[in-house]
Parts: structure tokens; sequence; C-alpha cells
């Protein structure tokens, strides 16, 4: 065992002198910390702030689950093509695109910029489940529109969605009833299902996303691309109820050059990061 050499009368003190510096100048006592702060990339401290209860650290490269388990940041291939990242998207695929949080956005989009829909399925299974089954174990009642048009939906309970759909019914339920009339008659929230013409889950699957009134919905699959095979972006969803999603941590489908406007996600990470490049 270590012993410090020095009379026992001394040691008491010099220990208490010990403790007094490191609580005064702890960051002298902490440089391999500091260190892994300096190389904490922003995507995976956005990612550590949203998901608290799940999340513990980003360590070697890899965000640590609180259950220990260990997932790669990074996939080594910074060249992917859209597709590839669209279909295998690592961690930090699913952080590249900053997404443009409140009214102003580029409208159109740019071509291929889907701010959220690069995602790294293994995360949102281990966050999730991995089959429907386990989904359902976490999905509870939500009443949308409570006071307007009551719908029961279910969501995860999983991070508190489904009280912050509550809360963003509450905001919606304070616009007016021109604006409001959008958000009425959900079109879905849990379904496990694929995303139309490709072999990935849909967020729908996790009981994290909410699709709102078909009335007034615009998907880039409904309408005919254009000669050079760009897609003709369209929409009809008020943006005050796209900002009362957000406030909750959700973003909008509306954003996408593959536009999905009655989709919304909770994905709070992106607005974390899109808040901290914002500072």
């Amino acid at each position: 065992m270590f012993t410090l050499p020095f009379p026992s009368i001394l040691r008491a003190p010099l220990l208490c002198l010990g403790w007094l510096l490191l609580c005064v100048f702890p960051a002298s006592f902490s440089l391999h910390a500091a260190q892994e702060a300096e190389d904490l990339p922003g995507g995976a401290r956005a990612l550590l702030m949203a998901y608290p209860e799940q999340l513990q650290e980003f360590r070697g490269g890899k965000l640590i689950w609180r259950d220990g388990t260990e997932m790669a940041y990074d996939d080594g291939r910074p060249q992917k093509t859209f597709a590839e990242r669209f279909n295998g998207a690592s961690l930090r695929d699913q952080m590249l695109l900053p997404y443009p949080l409140g009214r102003t956005y580029p409208n159109p989009p740019g071509r291929d910029v889907d701010p959220g829909r690069f995602r790294c399925e293994a995360f949102f299974l281990k966050m999730y489940g991995r089959s429907a089954a386990e989904v359902e174990r976490n999905l509870v009642p939500v009443v949308w529109m409570p006071q307007s048009a009551p719908q029961r939906l279910r969501v995860t309970r999983v991070n508190g969605i489904a009280g912050r759909l509550e809360a963003v019914a509450a905001d919606l339920e304070k616009l007016s009833p021109e604006i409001r009339k959008a958000s009425l008659r959900s079109a879905g929230t849990f379904n496990w299902r694929t995303i139309a013409g490709t072999e990935r889950l849909s967020e729908h699957s996790f009981g994290i996303a909410i699709d709102l009134n078909l009335d007034y919905a615009d998907y880039w699959r409904w309408g005919k691309p254009g000669a050079d095979g760009a897609v003709s972006y369209r929409n009809r969803m008020p943006l005050e109820i796209v900002e009362a999603f957000e406030k909750q941590g959700f973003i909008w489908g509306g954003k996408w050059y593959h536009f999905d406007t009655m989709h919304f996600e909770y994905r709070p990470e992106l607005l974390i990061a899109t808040r901290a490049q914002q500072k």
C-alpha cells in the first residue's frame, strides 16, 4: 500500500491540502478528460445531450450506452454517396446535415439535402426496440388534439416522447382554427413497416413519428420529376405547426429535398446541434 514519506503527524494536513488543490484547480488534474472533450465531435456531443438516459459518454471513437454497449460513431467512409448514406448511415452520417430551425429554411431544399433522413438504424433499434413486440411494450396512449378533434394515438414513452407530443397538441390548440385544421385527423403514429421503396425501417416503427392531416400533405413520390430528374417541391403545412413540433424536439419532413410534409419525428439531437452552431 502507498504511504506518504513524511512523519505521520504531517499526513493529515497534506491530504487535506491535496483535496483542496483538486477542488480549486480541477483542470490541472484532468488533462485526459480535457483532451477527450476536445476530441468529442459536435454530433456526438449533441447525441449525448439529447439522450442522457441512454447514452453515458464518448470514448475511443465510440458512443458508450449506459448498459455498456459500444457503438462506433464513424464507419471510416467519408466519401459515401447519398444512396450509401441513406441505406447504411453511420452515426456520423446521421449528424452530417444541419437541420434548419424555424421558418427560415431553403425553399426548395437543395438537391439531396435531407437533414434527418440519414439514420443509423442500429441506433434506433437499440433505443426503442428490435421488433414490433419490443417497441409495443413501451407504447402508451395519447389523445391528440383533445379540444378540437380528439383522436387516440399510440407513441413510445421512451425519452418522454408521449408527453412531448401532448405538449405539441396543447400548443396547437392555441392556434387559429384556420391554421390548426391542418393538424387534425392524424394519419398515424406507430406502424412497424419499411419506408416506401426501401428495405429500411420507417421511424413510425419505433413509435417516435406522427403523420398529420392527409388533406394538407405533400410527398415527393406523388409528383412527377422534371426532365433532369429533380423533385418538384410543394408544401401546404403551416409553419406555425412546424414551430410547435420543433419546440418539443421533433423535426419536419417538409425541410427535406425528398419532402414529406405531413411527417414529424422526434430527433432532438439535430435541433441541439443546430442551436450549438448558431451560438
